[in-house]
């Protein structure tokens, strides 16, 4: 079986996530009937010095011809002077938008190894942590009508029952797979467009008798996840609200390098990339970690092509690689023996091969 991959290095530790990446999912398909076809392509920072544009036209063509899409990161310092409409992280929004994805899942899992590296107290943690952040992707104040003058400036947000509802049936349906438990994050107690967002939610919660909804402000949520996180399995919320918490949830597990994240829509055409930035204080210098761009292309194969097998096979490898001590530089402790990008993914390989 053949599959057309569009591959997205970007900028930053970007390509080195990739390349990496890429490495071990030669080694998944290997001495299997899956062929794994890669065609790269540019977006953000690295697109604007090429091509005058973060988002070229050819690639959003190419990615809507791929059956999943693999991004490293984008943006960087050296473009933060441009323009709002001329920031290389409008490739992702593009792309959100050109692709419908409208939903970001982002598993805040804490893998057992890893304990020690979280920041919270052990008490806090002892039956571990694993939160699905779901967050609405398409719609909000990032995509809202947006301006500014010499003295000002204003964002947008709006959302609609059709947004609203189909984000709501997403985090309802992961629900039903996990605690059947879904947390819903909005600001009603200020934001009209939350009161509309909380009514919504509670209509699709209707379908879903077997699932627990509760509600909860965004700030108060934000407390929480570092309170008593244990509390949560799946959160939904909005697109800004989305993007802080689930950034939150991440540090909480250890490291925000080592967790992956996957954009969906109504197909199965997907976007998979690791939740951190392009980081290009350490770009070039062997010290990213891979794995979060590993585990991404993990959930590429079980959401996008179907392949639950050869997922599993990546997220075994990773979890044996933690357990035998690999550790890059974000997540190792005092003492600890320090792997580079290329080596952690070695010890991946290495348990992949066995």
């Amino acid at each position: 079986m053949k599959y057309n991959i569009a591959v997205i290095p970007g900028d930053g530790i970007g390509p080195e996530v990739i390349k990496e990446t890429l490495r071990v999912l030669d080694v998944a398909a290997k001495d299997t009937d899956i062929e794994l076809n890669y065609t790269s392509y540019l977006a953000g920072g690295c697109a604007i010095d090429e091509a005058g544009l973060p988002l070229p036209q050819e690639t959003i063509d190419g990615t809507k011809e791929s059956d999943a899409v693999l991004l490293g990161a984008v943006g960087g310092d050296k473009w933060d002077t441009l323009g709002s409409d001329m920031r290389p992280e409008n490739a992702l929004l593009g792309l959100r938008a050109a692709l419908g994805l409208f939903a970001n899942l982002r598993p805040a899992v804490l893998f057992t190894q890893l304990t020690q590296a979280c920041p919270l107290k052990p008490e806090l943690i002892q039956n571990g942590l694993d939160i699905m952040v779901i967050r609405e992707l398409t719609g909000g104040i990032y995509f809202g009508d947006k301006g500014r003058d010499d003295k000002s400036g204003y964002d947008t947000l709006r959302y609609s029952d059709y947004e609203i509802k189909r984000i709501a049936h997403v985090a309802f349906k992961a629900a039903m797979k996990r605690g059947k438990k879904v947390t819903s994050v909005d600001k009603a107690n200020v934001l009209e467009s939350s009161r509309v967002w909380r009514k919504f939610v509670e209509e699709v919660a209707e379908e879903y008798p077997e699932v627990t909804l509760n509600h909860m402000y965004v700030d108060n949520a934000a407390m929480q996840l570092v309170r008593w996180p244990e509390q949560f399995d799946v959160i939904v919320t909005g697109n800004m609200f989305g993007d802080i918490l689930s950034d939150e949830a991440a540090m909480i597990t250890g490291s925000i390098g080592m967790l992956p994240s996957a954009s969906l829509g109504d197909t199965t055409l997907g976007m998979y990339e690791p939740v951190h930035g392009s980081a290009p204080d350490i770009s070039g210098q062997e010290l990213a970690n891979p794995l979060a761009t590993i585990m991404s292309a993990a959930m590429m194969l079980r959401y996008s092509l179907a392949q639950d097998d050869l997922a599993t096979k990546i997220e075994s490898a990773v979890d044996k690689a933690l357990s035998d001590g690999a550790r890059t530089k974000d997540i190792a402790l005092p003492g600890e023996k320090i792997l580079s990008t290329t080596q952690m993914t070695n010890a991946v390989i290495a348990n992949m091969e066995k």
